[in-house]
């Protein structure tokens, strides 16, 4: 996990670097119709950091989990990421995806096989929660930098 840790780390630097450069109108432009913005990917992507960190908090602490599912097209609604401030909800995704790469590193082995059971799915484990999560993160931050040239070092998880 510690090795994952650095991985995540590096790569929330490269991808707020290039977050930085984006203007507004980057951010807000439609995707098409029925897709979400630049902004609402990245605001998903914070609801995302914020279940997770219960996820892992919790399965770290208490050595299993069960925690509801997450009906994102009602969260991203709700709290109307699209018509956000770009420079917050960066800050706001750079800074709580640092904090859980450093979190991740504090995982001990022996919770590694936590089981965690969300929305009534069958059980996985604290592990494939972790490695999922990044794997999630990164499909969104492609979209969000689709037709885009940007230098983004990724986090190899295969």
């Amino acid at each position: 996990m510690t090795m994952l840790s650095g991985e995540m780390t590096r790569m929330v630097a490269d991808v707020s670097g290039v977050f930085r450069q984006m203007g507004t109108a980057d951010w807000t432009r439609t995707r098409g119709a029925g897709n979400w913005t630049r902004l609402e990917i990245l605001g998903h992507l914070i609801d995302s950091a914020g279940n997770n960190h219960q996820r892992f908090v919790r399965a770290m602490a208490e050595g299993e989990v069960t925690l509801p599912g997450y009906d994102q097209e009602a969260m991203v609604r709700v709290q109307q990421f699209g018509r956000a401030k770009p420079v917050l909800l960066v800050g706001l995704w750079e800074s709580f995806n640092l904090y859980l790469a450093g979190l991740v590193a504090l995982i001990p082995a022996e919770r590694l096989g936590a089981p965690c059971v969300i929305g009534g799915a069958e059980a996985v484990t604290l592990e494939y929660l972790v490695v999922d999560y990044v794997r999630h993160m990164q499909h969104h931050l492609r979209q969000i930098f689709a037709g885009m040239e940007v230098d983004v070092r990724w986090v190899e998880l295969d």
